[in-house]
């Protein structure tokens, strides 16, 4: 069902009055709701791409020391509180996504071509490089990571259209990962894959193929192919770049799948169960003081359904190419998952 034919009709009347007062932005006929950020990180000063993919952890003893980890494509790892202040930064590399499960993070390395990991300490709050693993395989791109079972699982992805999943083995004091299997996704124009995020609850994948659409994979099947989900030709709302996506999880196996359509500066939201129906599709404006510019340009995001202090519906973060002016003091925007919610009119379960 195409959110294009079907849920912009149910909206027309409502986006025409919007837009004479700019509550709805309209771009290549497809209407996006204004959502406004309410906090953003320091800045990664200086000039160039530098941020690029956000991850939350909430820590497991104290929610309100709960840590934003945030990847620099020319340095390292940045770390910022729920303030927004950056707490610590880690020198390890060039690294270009990171994910979280549990207290371990794991980051794409392309500047050693490994998994960089890292332990987060709950009791001094701090995040440690623990080791690196190579992958064996030039410059690893994306990276999500997984936990099925008592399996903890980083998926790096590459700009051929592979992907390999790795699993963490070995002891806390000898770690390393063993290759469990490669696969090929994408399939169309230079295939080049980034954004990736693992349903932990369902054992699905999704991989975002940057030219055309998103893919998944079921994890639980050794001799599982990838199936297609959206894509940008379908017109629901994604455009080149798909970059990055996340998952909000609800109860029961209910959630939403967010995804960065980079070029429009715009999210899409589907539904996480399949068909995947998509559901809404926003964008992120400035907060309602100003005193945080609006959005443009994502590449990486996070979205946590975990209840932080002043955010009990969790918070969807995004990397920003502009602060405000492209590719200068770039940094991350955090916005309230309960304004996203009452935007679009998504179930709250």
């Amino acid at each position: 069902m195409r959110f294009s034919a079907l849920a912009l009709t149910a909206i027309s009347a409502f986006a025409l009055t919007a837009c004479e007062t700019n509550d709805v932005w309209i771009d290549d006929g497809i209407a996006a709701i204004p959502v406004a950020a309410s906090f953003e990180t320091a800045p990664m000063t200086g000039i160039g791409d530098r941020a690029d993919d956000p991850a939350l952890w909430v820590n497991p003893d104290y929610v309100s020391k709960s840590l934003i980890l945030g990847t620099n494509k020319e340095e390292g790892l940045h770390v910022y509180n729920l303030s927004g202040d950056e707490v610590q930064f880690l020198d390890v590399g060039r690294l270009n996504n990171v994910d979280v499960r549990g207290n371990i993070a794991a980051a794409s390395n392309d500047e050693f071509n490994a998994i960089s990991w890292f332990a987060m300490a709950p009791s001094s709050e701090t995040v440690s490089h623990w080791f690196d693993s190579p992958t064996e395989k030039e410059e690893p791109y994306g990276i999500c990571m997984g936990r099925i079972g008592d399996d903890y699982l980083a998926i790096p992805t590459y700009k051929d259209g592979s992907i390999q999943i790795w699993k963490r083995s070995g002891t806390y004091g000898a770690p390393s990962a063993d290759l469990v299997r490669t696969v090929q996704v994408g399939q169309f124009g230079p295939k080049q894959l980034e954004g990736c995020v693992v349903d932990d609850r369902a054992g699905v994948l999704f991989i975002g193929e940057e030219e055309h659409g998103i893919w998944k994979l079921d994890l639980r099947d050794p001799d599982s192919t990838p199936e297609i989900v959206d894509t940008i030709a379908a017109a629901n709302g994604l455009v080149a770049d798909v970059e990055g996506m996340d998952i909000w999880e609800g109860e029961n196996g209910e959630g939403y799948l967010v995804a960065s359509a980079q070029a429009a500066d715009r999210f899409v939201v589907y539904d996480l169960k399949a068909p995947h129906a998509p559901r809404g599709i926003f964008t992120v404006t400035e907060s309602a003081d100003g005193s945080v510019d609006a959005v443009s340009h994502t590449d990486g995001l996070d979205v946590n359904s975990a209840p932080l202090p002043g955010y009990p519906r969790g918070i969807l973060i995004v990397q920003d190419d502009a602060n405000p002016d492209p590719e200068v003091d770039q940094n991350f925007k955090v916005v309230d998952w309960a304004a996203i919610e009452a935007a679009l009119g998504l179930d709250t379960n």
